[in-house]
């Protein structure tokens, strides 16, 4: 069994792909500043969990004794904190990149895999999109994550790491921790706003695009690169569904699901308190699309439609009113 190691294992993302990852097959080594022993059915999935600041040396050199196989590396601050001071910044978004590829590439690391972000591309064209796009980022989130890129294709020249870069689109699904800061991404907002209060409210007039991708299927897709013999000389792949919505489309798709679960019609409030009728205003518009080509050659296909992952988020909601115990 690969022994890996998943830096922010606790986080969002991390701790749902660190689940997934145990759960089949693989031994983890989760780390994390978060403690999560209160979840003791995730943290017995674990082979182990340190608890730490990735900036430390000395919590470094102790990783880097262990030897493992796999590094997924998902520590990073949010879009709003990555706009703090730059030294601040680069101490946790770029530099622990360069330190686990430094010390890890040393000791028989087999692969490195760092989670960057569409928003090193900067603003989406309305055509195809491919891992060859150039990247030109407008801001520091975007930025700190395309410096990291560069760091990772470096390593993935001059050492036996296979070192890859997956570009994530737009995550959204019920967290396995509670404490994850998840309710800010569109869809998981849209859900808890449904829920909460019985209506939907835009912050925009509903036209910009994302592309979204179940936290499930983006841990199967790292499960896909693990396994994969390929060189990874080409070394950048888009984790995405392929499709593309517009914010007014999916708070309708949102609503309707919820009609359909509670039998009960919510309004959906754009910015001017106005309400929208219908979903067809920008479905016309031209759009973008994120091309998974080199996902599917190797094998992967996201099976998570998109109403399946908006019904798995009521679910989960629900669960919270009727079960304060250990949720995921």
């Amino acid at each position: 069994m690969k022994k890996v190691l998943v830096t922010g294992a606790c986080g969002y993302l991390g701790a749902r792909l660190s689940k997934y990852l145990a759960e089949n097959g693989f031994r983890i080594t989760a780390f994390d500043s978060f403690d999560p022993s209160m979840y003791s059915q995730w943290t017995s999935l674990m082979e182990e969990v340190i608890i730490g600041d990735i900036r430390d040396e000395t919590i470094l050199y102790n990783l880097a004794k262990k030897q493992f196989d796999i590094v997924i590396h998902l520590i990073s601050l949010d879009h709003n904190r990555s706009e703090d001071e730059p030294n601040f910044v680069s101490s946790i978004n770029v530099m622990p990149t360069w330190n686990l590829l430094d010390k890890l590439s040393k000791n028989g690391l087999e692969k490195f895999i760092y989670f960057s972000t569409q928003q090193v591309l900067g603003k989406l064209p309305s055509t195809i999109i491919d891992e060859s796009s150039p990247p030109n980022p407008i801001n520091k989130y975007g930025l700190t994550h395309l410096l990291c890129e560069q760091i990772v294709n470096y390593y993935n020249e001059i050492t036996e790491t296979k070192c890859i870069n997956i570009r994530l689109s737009n995550g959204y699904g019920s967290p396995v921790f509670k404490e994850n800061n998840c309710w800010w991404l569109v869809i998981n907002d849209f859900c808890k706003m449904a829920n909460e209060r019985g209506e939907i409210k835009l912050l925009s007039d509903g036209s910009p695009q994302r592309d979204f991708i179940h936290n499930l299927d983006i841990s199967r897709a790292v499960g896909v690169l693990i396994k994969s013999k390929e060189d990874f000389i080409d070394n950048i792949f888009h984790i995405a569904t392929g499709e593309t919505w517009a914010i007014l489309e999916l708070a309708h798709i949102v609503a309707d699901i919820y009609k359909g679960r509670y039998n009960k019609e919510i309004p959906i409030f754009l910015p001017d308190n106005s309400i929208s009728e219908s979903p067809e205003l920008y479905q016309n518009e031209q759009r973008f699309n994120i091309d998974i080509t080199k996902m599917k050659k190797l094998g992967f296909q996201p099976e998570i439609s998109l109403q399946k992952g908006i019904l798995e988020l009521f679910e989960y909601l629900n669960s919270l009113y009727l079960d304060s115990s250990d949720i995921y």
